[in-house]
């Protein structure tokens, strides 16, 4: 297993309690659409064992030809030991990133897509919007749904509705309003739909989907392989 240990390069403040980290993009390291990465903090790997305190899994919200490696993450004032410590690193700092793969590229199926989300998750979709805005191929559409309760909603100059580029955004503060949504695009009986959240928001999207006649093999989890059976 290959470590890249890289630089902090910008911390951008998207809303009160989310950052963006940017790092340098290490010689060699390569990513698509859709991936996640192990994220880990100096000392992880310093004894025997990995100290899996200091390990997060990552989305990477950002693509390669932005020439930097985006990791978005809520931090809120009461968090997790690694959260803290997150909080407090500054522009130059030293991490770690391994394991890097993606479980939801951008299907390019002629169908159209729907990507549901719940707060922060909308970073793991913020690429595959920008590879479909760089290339339509095979996609017919895309709607992305994102709820999030704190009204302060992320990459809203990416996620703007755009009827040239056939793609629509929509924003919702509440759960009873963002499932009735859900019902709605259920009505596309042949689109794919992703879901990124919590793991009960996956379930609890599933039951709908499943409810209203949308398949397994239409819905799209950023899991392994091998934790799909678990949810679907």
């Amino acid at each position: 297993m290959q470590i890249y240990w890289t630089k902090i390069n910008k911390i951008v403040d998207e809303t009160s309690e989310v950052k963006t980290y940017h790092l340098d993009c290490p010689e060699g390291f390569t990513w698509e659409e859709g991936s996640h990465t192990h994220f880990a903090l100096e000392g992880f790997n310093a004894g025997d064992k990995p100290n899996r305190s200091l390990i997060r899994h990552m989305s990477i919200s950002t693509l390669p030809h932005e020439k930097t490696i985006g990791i978005t993450t809520r931090i809120r004032e009461q968090c997790s030991e690694f959260k803290s410590i997150l909080r407090n690193l500054e522009v130059g700092k030293e991490v770690a990133i391994f394991k890097t793969h993606s479980n939801v590229p951008l299907s390019r199926e002629d169908k159209n897509v729907y990507l549901l989300s719940s707060g922060v998750g909308l970073a793991t979709f913020r690429p595959l919007v920008l590879d479909y805005f760089k290339r339509a191929d095979n996609v017919n559409r895309i709607h992305s749904l994102n709820v999030d309760s704190s009204k302060e909603f992320l990459f809203t100059n990416v996620f703007e509705s755009s009827p040239e580029m056939k793609f629509t955004s929509q924003f919702v503060d509440n759960r009873n309003d963002y499932y009735e949504e859900v019902k709605n695009l259920a009505a596309d009986k042949d689109g794919i739909f992703y879901v990124v959240g919590s793991d009960d928001f996956l379930k609890q999207n599933i039951e709908v989907l499943r409810e209203h006649g949308i398949k397994p093999d239409q819905i799209r989890l950023d899991k392994h392989e091998h934790q799909l059976a678990e949810f679907l």
